[in-house]
């Protein structure tokens, strides 16, 4: 097996100029993406408008989950296989940007998951806004090779334009629902229909023909709606859907209760993670209640909570109060741009602390990757651009912690590279955080995050392979750097085994 980056910077993809083959897999012309253009923002609008004046998601997502009821879907949702005891399925989040960081995870996905049974996609299929003629070059060109099903969960982009690109490839190519009564004039509902962003009258024409490329009987999948459950060998795995801003309706939530009942060990899969950054965020359920409070519940017998919509890799392992250990995990590094984890601060929360925690990308190569990119858009490559082993440095002393991969000897944390952790939100000690500091944080990863402005390895994304048998769960997370050595070898970054009894 090759290194991983907790072994070595070669390991992380640092030091090498061969760039795997995954170029080969994308059409000529790929679709930019930044977060910087006024355009881009405009038409992902929808999620400011629901902010401000009022949520639709849940109306909608009743009026989607009544018209797949009227044609034939199961009422409990729950789509039923027929695995055997021991399997293995895939679970990848935040895929589909359609550039260099999506195709980079394919071939070393391919590889480790050859054998699975299924994938799972886990919040944000297509990017900015979930166009069905997005799904060509985002979804059915990256993943043809796949041979088995992919199930997957929405995330807030696919909602941009209601859902109806991803019932259309989904859901057993769901027709659009029928128009909504106009609101009263001069009502917040009103002004939300006058600015919200609808899909184009032509949307979709190319859909049949993108589809041709995962045609094969064995990839076929038909999911209820957006929110389902698997029973797959000794385990139901419980995909949900939190729509534009990562809440539930009341509908949904109650579904979620009903599920969850019952003794067989349940893996929940998400679209908002519960734990993230050092801190939970328990997913309100319209009406009261959490999502985390039914997932800690000793009665429904879960063992794992994944979620994506934050494009890197984490896990806190939770004791609970009846000793059971849950596994949160963050897993939205399939594709998109990458979201730091060097602003992270000392992890403390729920009993799990640093020890127990792991990322991905480590916290020293989010900052070394980003401090190259500032350096670069900046034009001030020399004051902003540190080395990995000085960013690794810079880290340890920061959080009081003792360095993942260790530094050399000659590396020296100076003002300069003390200065540049601060500028990019480096995270602190909570004890050591400054009562009223500036929110540096929010500022950098919302309005300077890297978008699509980096197409050179490494890319540091990943996706995870669970292994199911009747005792454990065997999780996984596989890095993609972009870097032939581990395209060609997925280097482990994480592993844990899970009891299931």
């Amino acid at each position: 097996m090759s290194d991983s980056s907790r072994d070595t910077a070669e390991g992380a993809g640092w030091g090498t100029t061969e760039r795997g083959a995954y170029q080969r897999l994308m059409p000529l012309k790929t679709e930019k993406i930044s977060w910087l253009n006024p355009r881009m923002l405009w038409v992902a609008r929808n999620g400011v408008l629901a902010s401000w004046l009022g949520d639709p998601t849940g109306g909608t997502r009743s009026r989607w989950v009544a018209q797949r009821a009227a044609f034939g879907a199961p009422a409990d949702k729950v789509i039923r296989r027929d695995d055997p005891d021991r399997f293995s399925f895939l679970v990848i989040g935040d895929t589909g940007e359609g550039d260099d960081p999506q195709y980079a995870v394919v071939p070393g996905l391919l590889r480790a998951g050859q054998d699975t049974r299924f994938a799972v996609l886990a919040s944000d299929v297509i990017y900015p806004v979930g166009s069905a003629d997005d799904y060509d070059t985002k979804f059915f060109r990256p993943y043809r090779d796949y041979p088995a099903p992919i199930y997957a969960i929405p995330g807030n982009h696919d909602w941009y334009e209601d859902l109806g690109g991803f019932m259309r490839v989904f859901c057993d190519d769901a027709p659009p629902l029928s128009p909504e009564p106009r609101p009263r004039p001069l009502t917040r509902a009103w002004l939300r229909s006058l600015l919200w962003h609808r899909p184009g009258p032509d949307d979709g024409r190319r859909l049949d023909e993108a589809r041709s490329q995962r045609s094969a009987a064995d990839q076929q999948a038909v999911q209820p709606g957006p929110y389902w459950a698997i029973d797959a060998g000794p385990v139901r795995i419980v995909g949900i859907d939190t729509g534009l801003l990562g809440a539930l309706d009341a509908e949904q939530g109650a579904w979620l209760r009903a599920v969850s009942r019952g003794p067989r060990p349940k893996i929940l899969v998400t679209g908002s993670p519960l734990y993230v950054d050092g801190r939970c965020e328990p997913c309100a359920i319209e009406g009261g209640g959490t999502v985390d409070a039914i997932v800690r519940d000793p009665d429904h017998h879960y063992v794992a909570a994944i979620g994506g919509d934050i494009h890197n890799y984490q896990r806190y392992p939770v004791r609970l109060d009846d000793g059971r250990t849950l596994q949160y995990v963050v897993a939205g590094g399939g594709g998109a741009f990458m979201h730091a984890t060097h602003t992270i601060p000392r992890v403390n929360v729920a009993g799990v602390t640093e020890g127990d925690f792991r990322c991905y990308p480590l916290r020293g190569d989010s900052l070394a990757f980003y401090s190259r990119l500032y350096g670069r858009r900046l034009r001030m490559r020399r004051f902003f651009t540190l080395t990995e082993a000085e960013a690794t440095a810079v880290i340890a002393e920061r959080l009081g912690i003792k360095p993942t991969r260790t530094p050399g000897a000659s590396t020296r944390v100076t003002r300069r590279v003390r200065l540049v952790a601060g500028l990019l939100g480096t995270g602190r000690r909570p004890d050591k955080a400054k009562r009223f500091r500036l929110p540096v944080r929010k500022i950098y990863t919302s309005l300077f995050s890297p978008g699509s402005a980096t197409y050179s390895p490494p890319f540091f994304k990943c996706f995870l392979r669970l292994d199911v048998s009747p005792e454990s769960v065997r999780l996984r997370c596989y890095a993609a750097t972009g870097n032939r050595a581990q395209e060609a070898d997925p280097p482990v970054e994480d592993e844990v085994t899970i009891p299931l009894r």
